[in-house]
């Protein structure tokens, strides 16, 4: 049971991480995300969501991988939100891969950005659970947050801003390396993604395992994997999950 008096700030675990390795889990599972805007902490509901968040203080870049529910985007926005209330970065930029950007996204209606509402509507519901809609109203508008596909980031060159890729299973190889050119200096990315449920064709490699399989040696870049024990939606769904993958009928 987590015992108040050892309560660890985003600050302590980072000066204790920029000097020793943290091994112990009860190191872990009680670091704590401030989010001043709201008056709380976020608290760690597993031991591997604790090392995430290590990973991204210590890292400029992190790669998050796992199942839908384990926190990889939550999290993500809500060390960015309080990196940006400590003025650590400028903004916050979110985007993700709109995979149906042809003719099925054309036939929705409204204008362009009421078709892609429905791709991001996880990436606000993360938002409102760290910020009040007036905040991120607000924000919106100074440009201290910006939701936007990732074809909006070509061209670009983010500084000084917290940069989150979602749903970068569905990146291509080109994708990808177009969003990580687009990294400036003091700036940090997260890029969140279930290698498990990519759609893209049959024939088209994600960017998402590529960039895994290329970048492990490069430092300052770290990787990430939750596993079902980390899914924190409702108790049965990890079982449902090991159903499916236990499912060898052809």
């Amino acid at each position: 049971m987590y015992n108040s008096s050892l309560d660890i700030s985003l600050s302590k675990i980072k000066s204790i991480a920029d000097t020793v390795n943290i091994e112990k889990e009860s190191d872990f599972i009680n670091i704590r995300i401030k989010l001043p805007y709201l008056g709380r902490n976020i608290e760690m509901k597993t031991v591997a969501q604790g090392e995430y968040v290590e990973k991204m203080m210590k890292n400029d870049i992190v790669f998050s991988t796992g199942a839908s529910g384990t926190g990889k985007t939550f999290l993500s926005v809500a060390y960015a939100i309080n990196l940006l209330s400590k003025g650590e970065v400028e903004r916050i930029v979110i985007t993700r891969p709109v995979v149906e950007a042809g003719e099925s996204l054309g036939y929705l209606p409204g204008d362009f950005k009421e078709k892609i509402s429905p791709y991001m509507r996880p990436i606000y519901d993360s938002l409102y659970s760290c910020l009040s809609p007036d905040t991120i109203l607000k924000y919106t508008e100074e440009n201290k947050i910006e939701v936007a596909p990732l074809a909006y980031m070509r061209g670009r060159t983010l500084s000084r801003a917290f940069i989150i890729l979602d749903e970068a299973q569905n990146t291509t190889i080109a994708q990808m390396k177009m969003f990580l050119s687009r990294i400036g200096e003091k700036s940090k990315a997260v890029i969140t993604g279930d290698t498990t449920q990519i759609d893209l064709p049959k024939n088209v490699e994600s960017g998402l395992s590529h960039s895994i399989n290329i970048l492990q040696n490069i430092e300052g870049i770290d990787f990430h994997c939750f596993t079902k024990r980390d899914v924190i939606r409702h108790h049965l769904v990890s079982k449902i999950l090991d159903a499916y993958d236990n499912d060898n009928r052809d």
